[in-house]
């Protein structure tokens, strides 16, 4: 995300180093850089021009400090206005209310329905709530459809009236069978159109008005750049929502709608979707967003992604099982599952710092570990137990079922192998020996 950002910014910032001390000749030439970079990103330019013009009192005849240079310095200061810009703080939602009910408002094709799913799981596992889905989209066909779908693949239920079309019925009678049957927060997805129309908005405020939400989300493409702002702020006119939720920012986004949107609706950004998947949903840090685009990575979050992956009582099992030289591939493949459901593969090395601009130009699959679980799933599971037992016939058994070569088979025993003792040297106190073989290797 914000790749092409990230590299302008960079190249403007590019342009102090070197030098000694932050001057009014050398810091127009760096922001008259960092302007377009903004203003290339869909972001409104009264907007970029503010934004470098706070850059530009901040930084103006300050002294490089001790430990920084005029190019880490202007860093700095982009990097705490990026985080102001983008709202400053972290914001959650508001579960107030018994039950406390979410509004869903956008646009069509905005990802309303998807978010909807993507909420309720969220709020079902890191929040342990109890969640009703509600379907009052009853223009679009097979909306209510998709929500069911959704719904079943979180086990999460979903109320509907498919007979009923008026929505404003459906959302308070939603809110009564939450209440006859311990539902302790209620989303209601509602209807978008292509554009915003008075018949939508006179819609979605009838609900509002009714069901006098705990939250209400204005659900945005951020894809669609400047569009999404003007479309926020008539939405924001008419419901005073409450935050805003950025889908799709996996896609190829210029990142205006993030960069620009608080400033147009003083509203914070609350959530972002980060793709298709129902766990693929983070909540909003601007701090850690404006290291990002500034490609220092986002360490934090990668390393919450991992704790919620992590399973102490498996972490046990396998801690023994490596003790016992018994970790083998179901065990390897376990792993790979964990790693999978923490997101997208290029959106992971983004948020290790460096990592994300040295692999701008990578193409990274979704399904890069697809030859590897084929390979596996075409061992017999007495092999997977015990690698050991693979010899030369097996190996070429095994490449012929994965559509795979021996040589790829070969490899991925040989990295098997390696992290084997690797995991055993880490146990105990043989993290010594790890030591004392990685000064062997320099």
């Amino acid at each position: 995300m914000f790749q092409n950002l990230s590299d302008k910014l960079d190249k403007a910032l590019h342009v102090l180093k070197g030098h000694g001390k932050i001057t009014e000749v050398n810091v127009a030439e760096t922001l008259k850089e960092v302007r377009k970079a903004l203003i290339n990103a869909d972001v409104n330019y009264k907007i970029a021009k503010d934004f470098t013009s706070r850059v530009k009192d901040k930084a103006m005849g300050q002294d490089v400090l001790t430990t920084l240079n005029p190019s880490q310095l202007l860093v700095k200061i982009v990097k705490d206005e990026l985080t102001e810009l983008m709202g400053g703080e972290t914001v959650g939602v508001n579960l107030a209310g018994s039950p406390s009910v979410i509004l869903m408002s956008g646009l069509q094709g905005s990802g309303k329905t998807t978010f909807s799913g993507k909420l309720a799981n969220y709020l079902k596992n890191k929040k342990t709530k109890q969640v009703l889905l509600v379907g009052c989209d009853v223009y679009r066909p097979a909306a209510i459809n998709q929500l069911q779908v959704v719904g079943e693949q979180i086990g999460v239920e979903v109320y509907a009236e498919p007979e009923n079309k008026n929505p404003v019925e459906i959302s308070l009678n939603a809110i009564k069978h939450a209440k006859a049957n311990g539902k302790n927060t209620v989303i209601i997805d509602t209807a978008g159109r292509l554009a915003v129309d008075e018949e939508m908005m006179t819609e979605i405020s009838n609900i509002h008005k009714a069901v006098s939400p705990q939250e209400t989300l204005f659900v945005v493409d951020s894809m669609t750049g400047q569009d999404a702002v003007n479309t926020a702020k008539a939405f924001n006119d008419l419901l005073n929502f409450d935050g805003v939720v950025l889908t799709k920012l996996d896609g190829d986004t210029r990142g205006g709608a993030a960069l620009s949107i608080k400033s147009v609706v003083n509203k914070p950004i609350k959530f972002i979707g980060t793709g298709e998947k129902m766990e693929a949903l983070d909540v909003f840090h601007p701090d850690r967003m404006a290291d990002r685009i500034l490609g220092m990575g986002d360490v934090v979050s990668l390393v919450e992604r991992a704790q919620e992956q992590y399973d102490e009582e498996e972490a046990r099992k396998i801690q023994k099982k490596i003790a016992k030289n018994q970790f083998g591939f179901d065990d390897f493949l376990n792993q790979i599952q964990q790693i999978k459901k923490m997101g997208n593969m290029k959106d992971l090395m983004g948020m290790i710092p460096g990592v994300g601009k040295a692999m701008k130009d990578v193409d990274i699959d979704d399904d890069a570990f697809k030859g590897i679980e084929a390979i596996i799933h075409s061992m017999t599971p007495s092999e997977r137990s015990d690698p050991k037992t693979i010899n030369a016939s097996r190996k070429k058994r095994i490449a012929k079922g994965s559509g795979t070569s021996i040589q790829e088979v070969n490899q991925l025993m040989k990295q098997f192998n390696q992290m084997s003792k690797m995991m055993k040297m880490m146990q105990g106190g043989g993290g010594r020996q790890m030591m004392q073989m990685m000064k062997g290797m320099r």
